[in-house]
């Protein structure tokens, strides 16, 4: 076939980053099978089996792609259990690629929760017993002096588009898990190519070894990373600035990405590097983003003005506070407002009840701006939540505390009381966390409320209707936003691109379409709205001067196109072979995590 007629937009098919026509390789025989990101199995053609010598290493029927995806999807619901499930996709993505996003994609909504939380949290919790192979780069910090070779490893300086890269403090809810975090580097990263199509073999996953506090890891005789308290302080600012500094140098216009920092940390991490380089953390960001996205698409259905809008959040950690951020930013946008206004709008309350400035020694820097005068409060209850409601009488009730049923009934009808559609979001999660039962919100405020989670719920049924309860999930929001950066190769991510972002996001809104009761798409959507999210991403970088990519189009489907035809697709592509000299690093089968790979025994847990 030719290379036209795999070409999806002819008009962008000379890009680096396209998607279309044949992929060089300088690869034959078993290296061309180990090889994740070219192999194809049983699917070779019989022109391929011969220009690669594949004969004598394959079974003779040529397959489809469907047909292997039919093949695995049998080989993995056989699996006893969801981890088992997790290790076996584990297992088939180290051979192919294609088949295992191939697979998800068939089965999103089913396969979602095993190839990222909560499963991926089991899969991290149990990383020295399940290890079977490394993936990514390790980096410890009693070897900094190595991190800058070891960083060089994975490609060239045009390499490598997207570093995620995590400590390993405080992961997915369960805690400093150490050198696992590994794999929440991986995961975040599978998510950027299944909903966004970031190409897998330009990614690089990082984890950075600082040690670890949990005591059942230390004393575990099979644990892979240091033994030793978690770094602190001073060496363990430098151990981050190395890593920052290395991946500049050697993958200058790469996209950086934090993941499950400490809260000490992350946010404090975000605003040293933000001015500097093109980063975001999906903790203080993500949450955020995603969640002004929904209140967003609140407003507009029920006609509630940013400029007399009243926040209430409840859970000042790294999320909560990282969701104030983004409403602040929004909010001085949308008014004209300075920060400083904005943040008046927002009352945050933690364990101690509202964060007040006579409280300010024990509050995190992050609290610390949204802390309330004490005269406002002189004489007025304010050490719990109910009391807070009473008096702010808020539009929006936001929950990240992890305390169950704290969104009680007397609260909730307080706030219905006072504003006519309570915005109300219990996000903490697992399920068993949440803040409220959306059933319970849509009984207590007679169908008003505006409702989304931060865990998949079932539809509520209210005086005879269903109604969709959107998640509030970021998987629909960094993708796209990482998606922009890259494309664009934008020199920083500041505030104003992420709202950029959120604009599109809110847009899609199934209650603003008509399509139903959602604040937000469902995932399953997520590749589309990814160009959108990207596209805005894209446009505020060029408005701003921070887009370094020539030739982007500037009329909207154009760029739409340019877009798509840089994504990604789960497809086989023909294979051309070339010579060594002169081959790229992705030719020769080392682009990325490839090159720890190349050379390694085939792992044979999914005969695919």
């Amino acid at each position: 076939m030719s290379s036209k007629q795999h070409q999806k937009h002819p008009k962008f098919g000379h890009l680096p980053l396209s998607t279309s026509g044949p992929q060089e390789t300088t690869l034959t025989g078993n290296a061309l099978l180990r090889t994740p990101y070219f192999n194809k199995g049983s699917a070779f053609t019989k022109e391929e089996r011969e220009t690669f010598k594949l004969h004598g290493l394959l079974p003779a029927n040529v397959q489809t792609l469907e047909e292997q995806v039919k093949r695995a999807y049998a080989q993995y619901t056989s699996r006893d259990n969801d981890l088992a499930k997790n290790t076996f996709m584990t297992s088939m993505k180290e051979q192919n690629e294609v088949l295992y996003y191939k697979l998800i994609l068939e089965h999103l909504k089913e396969m979602f929760s095993v190839i990222y939380t909560p499963t991926e949290g089991d899969a991290i919790a149990n990383y020295s017993g399940i290890f079977r192979r490394p993936e990514g780069c390790y980096l410890n910090i009693k070897d900094m002096e190595r991190v800058e070779d070891d960083i060089d490893q994975f490609g060239g300086p045009h390499d490598i588009d997207l570093i995620v890269v995590s400590d390993g403090e405080q992961i997915l809810g369960i805690g400093d898990q150490g050198v696992g975090a590994i794999l929440i580097s991986v995961a975040k990263l599978v998510i950027y190519t299944l909903c966004a199509g970031i190409h897998p073999s330009r990614t690089l996953p990082v984890v950075l070894d600082c040690g670890t506090n949990n005591e059942e890891l230390l004393n575990d005789e099979l644990y892979l990373g240091l033994r030793q308290p978690r770094a602190r302080g001073e060496k363990y600012d430098e151990f981050v600035d190395k890593f920052v500094q290395a991946c500049r140098k050697r993958y200058p216009k790469a996209y950086i990405h934090f993941e499950d920092f400490g809260l000490n940390n992350a946010r404090r991490i975000l605003e040293k590097y933000t001015p500097k380089i093109a980063c975001f953390n999906d903790d203080v960001q993500g949450t955020g983003a995603v969640t002004l996205a929904a209140i967003m698409a609140a407003f507009k259905a029920s006609g509630t003005k940013w400029d007399d809008a009243r926040f209430v959040m409840f859970g000042s950690g790294t999320a909560g506070t990282g969701i104030a951020d983004q409403v602040k930013d929004a909010m001085a946008q949308e008014t004209g407002k300075s920060k400083e206004d904005a943040g008046r709008q927002i009352w945050c309350v933690d364990k101690p009840g509202l964060l007040l400035e006579s409280k300010k020694d024990k509050l995190t820097p992050a609290q610390i701006q949204y802390a309330r005068n004490d005269k406002e409060w002189e004489g007025k209850q304010h050490d719990d939540l109910l009391s807070v409601v009473k008096e702010v009488k808020p539009h929006v009730l936001i929950g990240t505390s992890t305390v169950p049923g704290s969104f009680t009934e007397e609260i909730v009808r307080e706030m219905a009381k006072h504003v006519e559609r309570p915005v109300i979001f219990p996000l903490s999660n697992p399920t068993r966390l949440h803040e409220a039962k959306p059933q319970d919100l849509f009984d207590w405020t007679d169908g008003k409320a505006l409702v989304a989670t931060g865990s998949p719920f079932p539809p509520v049924k209210y005086n005879g209707k269903e109604y969709d309860i959107s998640e509030c999930n970021n998987s629909v929001t960094f993708p796209g936003i990482g998606l922009g950066a890259v494309l664009s190769r934008t020199k920083l991510l500041p505030p104003s691109l992420i709202v950029a972002a959120v604009r599109a996001l809110a847009s899609t809104a199934p209650i603003l379409k008509g399509t139903g009761a959602g604040l937000l798409p469902d995932v399953t959507e997520v590749r589309e709205i990814s160009v959108h999210i990207a596209k805005n991403v894209i446009q505020q970088a060029i408005k701003e001067d921070l887009a370094q990519e020539q030739d982007i189009p500037t009329d909207d489907d154009d760029l739409e196109e340019w877009i798509r035809e840089q994504m990604w697709d789960p497809e086989y592509r023909p294979l051309k072979l070339v010579e060594e000299e002169g081959a790229t690093a992705h030719a020769k089968g080392e682009a990325g995590t490839s090159s720890q790979h190349r050379k390694a025994s085939f792992n044979y847990t999914a005969r695919l």
